[in-house]
């Protein structure tokens, strides 16, 4: 179908169909309503490349994953894009995504997707403390949203999970069981998450009057929570719990204690945070705090979009709730079963 064909019918020119299509001003809303009606009846689409290149907009919305270790795959990012996609869709909006190591390169990825015009504006993942991807779009002055905060003094929008109050929680929890003993193992990579879950432990230990020393750090994944669990049974023989900032740390930190005859909610409580799926089957299956994921990538649509309609960045910011998952591994301190155990390691 074309516009000539609309044109013949109309008696109208090519140009005057055109631009009551685009929506421009100086087609009258008469000769608007005839084209809109007459397209609809032959069941014309227009050349959306087109389109975009008349109007000055790519229609899409650019996401980069990260390729660091224990990130790309990540079930947070697959749970976010789950989010993400959709809501572009319903918008109208297409989802380029595509990825790149964590440094240069990643800028260079945003820089060569910005500059080309291939998208209107980006959604962030995994924030880091000093974020290189942030600088560049605020002084860049592309349109962006980011799942989580930043230590830049400028202003973007931003949604993120109240990890310090949740982990602040589930050592209050496992104090109120009678421990006094527990560690933290936090991410490494700068990442801004682990920092605000490992200060909800040391707001809530500090307020208990007990000490902070038991603390790892590693690569957020099964391989970075196993050997940091491992490194810590062998120097605080004495730990009875343990916090790790994601779920995957979580699960190699299960089989670092069963390598070591321990037992997760007998011998030592376990704690995870992001509730994946795969945390309600592990044996036991893993205590651990749910954040909103598929909301979080909701809100970060809505809030782009508001962008693209004016809005100011220093207005967007929602930090949302997360909520602790009890299941079977962690629960009251047992220092003989602890203590029983820890005395047949190698």
């Amino acid at each position: 179908m074309s516009l000539s064909r609309i044109a013949t019918a109309l008696g109208l020119s090519i140009t005057t169909v055109s631009r009551a299509l685009g929506g421009f001003d100086d087609v009258s809303l008469a000769t608007r309503a005839r084209v809109e009606a007459e397209a609809k009846r032959i069941g014309y689409r227009p050349n959306q490349g087109a389109r975009r290149l008349r109007l000055g907009r790519a229609d899409a919305v650019g996401l980069i994953l990260p390729t660091g270790s224990g990130e790309f795959d990540d079930p947070f990012f697959l749970r976010l894009l789950s989010a993400i996609g959709p809501a572009l869709a319903d918008a109208g909006l297409d989802l380029l995504v595509t990825a790149a190591p964590p440094g240069e390169r990643e800028v260079q990825a945003y820089r060569h997707m910005a500059e080309s015009r291939r998208v209107d504006g980006f959604l962030l993942a995994r924030t880091r403390a000093h974020d290189p991807r942030i600088a560049y779009l605020l002084l860049a002055g592309i349109p962006f949203v980011a799942h989580g905060r930043s230590q830049t003094a400028k202003p973007f929008a931003y949604v993120d999970t109240d990890g310090m109050a949740a982990v602040a929680e589930a050592t209050e929890r496992l104090i109120t069981f009678g421990h006094r003993r527990i560690g933290f193992i936090t991410a490494s990579g700068g990442l801004n998450f682990a920092t605000h879950r490992e200060a909800g432990w040391r707001h809530a230990m500090q307020h208990a009057g007990l000490e902070c020393d038991l603390i790892g750090k590693a690569e957020p994944d099964e391989e970075g929570g196993f050997r940091a669990t491992h490194a810590m049974l062998e120097t605080a023989r004495d730990i009875t719990a343990l916090i790790t900032a994601t779920d995957r740390m979580a699960a190699g930190a299960l089989r670092a204690l069963a390598e070591t005859g321990l037992r997760a909610g007998r011998d030592i409580s376990l704690i995870g945070f992001d509730n994946h799926r795969f945390t309600a089957h592990t044996e036991p299956p893993l205590t651990t705090i749910s954040q909103p994921i598929e909301q979080a990538g909701e809100r970060m649509v809505a809030m782009l979009l508001a962008l693209f309609g004016g809005a100011e960045p220093a207005e967007l910011h929602e930090i949302l709730p997360a909520t602790l998952i009890p299941r079977a591994s962690d629960g009251p301190v047992n220092h003989q079963a602890a203590n029983t155990s820890r005395m047949t390691q190698p």
